[in-house]
């Protein structure tokens, strides 16, 4: 073959490559569009005299050019010149990965009265959220299909003022159904969420034990991991519909139907069937994670003994466990209503602990929505009202406030709120201040305080939440999402340019 054929035929098989890579490409480019971002600048660099990288808080500066970090060197190191790139110089105010929050519920599509795509993703840019990944629940359809993923993530398109990822759903409908379940990871879900309790809305039903099991031997294939509301029913003397309303205005009420036993002996089964999970071949075994672990005695200890014999285990809680206790919630205040419930102010603190120490992989939001109306503020009806906290704008002030009390440092709240979330959703490229990241970066200063009430604009859809009256510490400055300034100072960039994330 003469070397002007051997040329033509490089250049008709680089033709066809770009035409293949050109979606996938200028999909994850769409940010360089006009309107992205409220920063004008492909090539720049931030200043901070406190930067976390993975080596630590050090003055440093950053560069980012096409989306990425380029380069991080000490600020004392970084040159004069900066060959016509532009400068923000951010003082003493913190640098730090953008935070990935695993459980979110956006409710889109179908339910966007709830919350939808625009005021969840605007919300977690104004708290420095630079990804969510959504719940495959309490969107119409369910996501259990490849079918209705593809109408999630087509929903998604446009709307995103952050990057969001999906999980898709187990149920019994689909569990044994290998086909249906192939198609949903390959479709893109990034794993695979159940309930093994009844999950409030009825086309996404409880799976058991053996609905589990089958699940991880596909998921293991695809070294995606299951997420699992650890709940399960144990029997009990109350009946919920012979309990009269001035007992059903109690919080006690609620919690004494709720018990710590019912993550126990979810939890239990979880481990019993993590022993065997190598299938198929695979290398590691299947991933369980435990999402917003409540119960921090037995539940925790449970968890503790499993992963220290070698269990493929994660688990995660949530800020409102490790800030309101049973203790302080009023008769009738259904805004603190989430299942599994909080628990006592003990059992707060020896999350704290766990957390701490490690025994508790990350944090979540599980920012659960509903209209108004569904939590039945002016019954106060705690059996009756829908459960779900709405936090997800306040999570980095709400850890860092109650977090300084217990010792928390800044790379340990990054770890709980960025790199262990990212690593658990796959997202290698994200999670850390490192070249060749995507410059996903939350700017904040820890030291101003904040006051969440009237004066305070919540981006959510409804401003219903029991962080309202609550005194912080920490502001976000900026927050930048693949190298756009999605958010600054109460404004958002004019046009929404966070991409679906898919698994590849």
């Amino acid at each position: 073959m003469n070397s002007s054929l051997l040329l033509g035929v490089a250049i008709a098989i680089a033709i066809g490559c770009a035409s293949i890579l050109l979606p996938y490409f200028s999909d994850r480019n769409q940010g360089l569009n006009e309107g992205c971002s409220l920063l004008p600048h492909r090539h720049f660099w931030l200043y901070s005299k406190r930067v976390l990288t993975p080596g630590g808080i050090m003055p440093a500066a950053v560069e980012i050019n096409g989306g990425h970090i380029v380069s991080i060197v000490h600020q004392n190191k970084a040159p004069k010149q900066t060959k016509g790139a532009h400068v923000i110089d951010y003082g003493n105010a913190v640098i730090m990965p953008g935070l990935v929050d695993v459980h979110v519920h956006l409710n889109e599509p179908g339910r966007v009265e709830w919350e939808g795509f625009v005021t969840g993703t605007k919300a977690a840019a104004a708290g420095g959220f630079t990804t969510l990944i959504d719940m495959p629940l309490n969107s119409v359809p369910t996501t259990t299909s490849k079918e209705a993923f593809d109408m999630k993530v087509d929903a998604a398109k446009g709307r995103l003022f952050v990057d969001v990822g999906f999980w898709g759903g187990l149920v019994p409908e689909n569990a044994f159904n290998n086909t249906a379940i192939d198609e949903l990871l390959q479709a893109g879900a990034l794993g695979l969420k159940s309930f093994m309790c009844p999950s409030g809305i009825n086309d996404f039903g409880q799976t058991n034990a053996s609905h589990i099991k089958e699940a991880l031997r596909i998921l293991a294939k695809y070294q995606r991991p299951l997420l699992v509301h650890a709940e399960i029913p144990q029997p009990s003397e109350d009946e919920k519909t012979k309990i009269d309303i001035s007992e059903r205005r109690m919080y006690s009420t609620y919690l004494r139907t709720r018990p710590p036993s019912w993550e126990e002996e979810a939890i239990k089964i979880l481990i019993a069937v993590s022993k065997d999970t190598h299938f198929d071949g695979s290398k590691d075994g299947a991933h369980i994670h435990i999402v917003h672990l409540s119960d921090s005695s037995v539940s925790l200890d449970l968890i503790k003994e499993a992963k220290e014999s070698g269990a493929r285990l994660s688990v995660e809680t949530c800020p409102h466990y490790l800030v309101f206790s049973a203790e302080e919630i009023s008769d009738g205040d259904t805004r603190f209503k989430c299942a599994p419930p909080i628990r006592d102010v003990l059992n707060r603190e020896r999350l704290w602990k766990a957390l701490k120490d490690g025994h508790i992989d990350m944090l979540s939001s599980d920012h659960s929505p509903s209209s108004p109306e569904l939590k039945l503020l002016e019954a106060g009806d705690f059996l009756r009202a829908w459960g779900g906290i709405s936090s997800l704008q306040f999570g980095l002030p709400v850890t860092w406030s109650y977090g300084q009390q217990h010792g928390l440092q800044l790379d340990q709240l990054s770890e709980l709120w960025s790199q262990r979330p990212a690593k658990l959703a796959g997202q290698h490229k994200k999670g850390n201040i490192v070249t060749g990241n995507d410059a996903d970066i939350v700017v904040w200063d820890p030291e101003n305080d904040i006051q969440i009430g009237e004066n305070y604009t919540i981006y959510h859809k409804h401003p219903i939440t029991p962080y309202t009256g609550k005194h912080l510490f920490g502001s976000v400055i900026a927050t930048f999402v693949r190298g756009n300034m999605v958010y600054e100072n109460g404004s958002h960039a004019s046009t929404a340019c966070g991409v679906p994330i898919l698994a590849i």
